[in-house]
């Protein structure tokens, strides 16, 4: 399992404190957005050229942690 916490980050000054990849402004919705619209990792580096594929896999680790959380918050 990717150890997302040496590559997220968050500030509230950036990006309204949404996770990003760190030394990016891009959040990790972004990245799971592109991939739920069928993006596959390598489309996504191109279509973001900060990003390493490795980026890509550390926010499908992040959201999988999200998931295993005690409280989940209902869906809208």
């Amino acid at each position: 399992m990717t150890d997302w916490q040496r590559r997220i980050t968050h500030n509230p000054n950036v990006c309204h404190g949404k996770p990003c990849i760190k030394g990016t402004r891009i959040m990790v919705s972004v990245i799971l957005d592109n991939l739920a619209e069928g993006l596959t990792f390598e489309e996504i580096v191109q279509e973001y050229p900060p990003l390493a594929l490795e980026d890509v896999r550390t926010a499908i680790a992040y959201a999988a942690q999200l998931t295993r959380e005690e409280e989940l918050l209902p869906l809208r």
